[in-house]
């Protein structure tokens, strides 16, 4: 029987105590690995020179077979070169919102690994129909008959079976670029992958606009003048556990996460509550809470407000019984520069389908 993958503490950002597999993974990504962790990069480079072989040879396969389209439907595919933390899914909602903006009869395509990005989607978009499967395709067919003529797809940029006619690709600007291939580094296909795209996103939550034009330029020399946009995640206000627009929480803060930057909810957090007491409780990316851990969970909080993600919320919301004070710390893209690129790209997508 598996245990419950074990939360952490946090306290302080310097000071987590005992260092998970995970954490000790991402820490030698980024060059801040102590201890035993810092031999991972000898141990893991050989397996990712593998990974970029089989990789190289399936992409040289779809270079020259690429998919056939769906006949009458266009498909947006948001995506990234990185595990996790480029803002994918709030990228996908702001194009969604565009799309239903101008009156697109529009989908959303994704994986469904993570339940909770599916209930976000449709909360989000409750008139937009969300498909979710491992195989993207026959959801692509599904949904143009049931009406859809632009799909977006969460997270398709290495879904190569997937037919698509605009390749959004994000990098965050906190991330190393060019990044090492997994397991080595965070990166799922080299840099140079970018040549698929049609625009480069450079996303960033802690970061400033200089390193995020940095990493444009950067990006520029291994691709050449590749079209780019450049947007923030930042927080947009706060929310009930409903979705419903809240006051901000009092007193001291619990922020409960189970998503892939952690420490980025945690500085959002103390960056809307300078001066709040907030202590950290984190839980693996797409964690699934059972009622036991819940209940434990706000016993441990000793009178601390919690306060959570908006992908974490779905998921507390089902259990009907989640404290009225709970806060939802609700985070939305803005973008820094060439906005109107991505406009003009999707419009002229809808136009083409009509």
């Amino acid at each position: 029987m598996h245990g419950t993958p074990e939360p952490r503490w946090v306290a302080d950002p310097g000071a987590r105590g005992s260092v998970s597999l995970t954490d000790g993974v991402r820490a030698s990504w980024d060059g801040q690995a102590k201890g035993v962790a810092r031999m991972l990069p000898v141990l893991t480079a050989p397996v990712s020179l593998v990974w970029r072989a089989a990789t190289a040879a399936r992409n040289l396969i779809w270079d020259r077979r690429p998919p056939l389209p769906v006949p009458g439907l266009h498909v947006v595919s948001v995506g990234n070169l990185a595990v996790g933390g480029t803002g994918k899914t709030p990228v996908t909602r702001w194009v969604v919102d565009h799309l239903v903006g101008v009156g697109a009869r529009c989908a959303v395509v994704l994986s469904g690994y993570g339940r909770d990005e599916v209930l976000l989607h449709r909360r989000w978009h409750p008139d937009v129909p969300v498909y979710a499967g491992r195989e993207r395709r026959p959801l692509l067919e599904q949904a143009r008959t049931e009406g859809a003529e632009v799909v977006v797809m969460d997270d398709g940029f290495q879904h190569r079976a997937a037919p698509r006619d605009l390749d959004l690709v994000l990098v965050a600007a906190e991330h190393a670029f060019p990044g090492r291939v997994l397991p080595w580094g965070r990166y799922r296909e080299p840099a140079r992958a970018l040549g698929r795209a049609d625009v480069l996103v450079v996303t960033r939550r802690s970061a400033g606009v200089a390193q995020a034009r940095a990493l444009e330029r950067r990006a520029r020399m291994v691709m050449g003048n590749l079209p780019s946009a450049g947007a923030v995640l930042a927080p947009h206000g706060w929310l009930d556990i409903s979705g419903a627009p809240a006051s901000e929480p009092e007193g001291p803060v619990l922020a409960l996460a189970s998503v892939a930057s952690p420490d980025a909810f945690l500085q959002a957090v103390r960056g809307m509550l300078p001066g709040t007491d907030v202590r950290l409780r984190e839980f693996p990316d797409h964690h699934g809470y059972s009622d036991e851990e819940l209940r434990a969970l706000l016993g441990e909080a000793h009178g601390r407000t919690l306060v959570t993600t908006e992908k974490d919320a779905v998921k507390l919301a089902a259990f009907g019984w989640v404290p009225d004070s709970t806060r939802v710390l609700e985070a939305r893209i803005r973008w820094d520069w060439d906005e109107d690129r991505v406009r003009r790209a999707l419009d002229q997508l809808v136009g083409a389908s009509r």
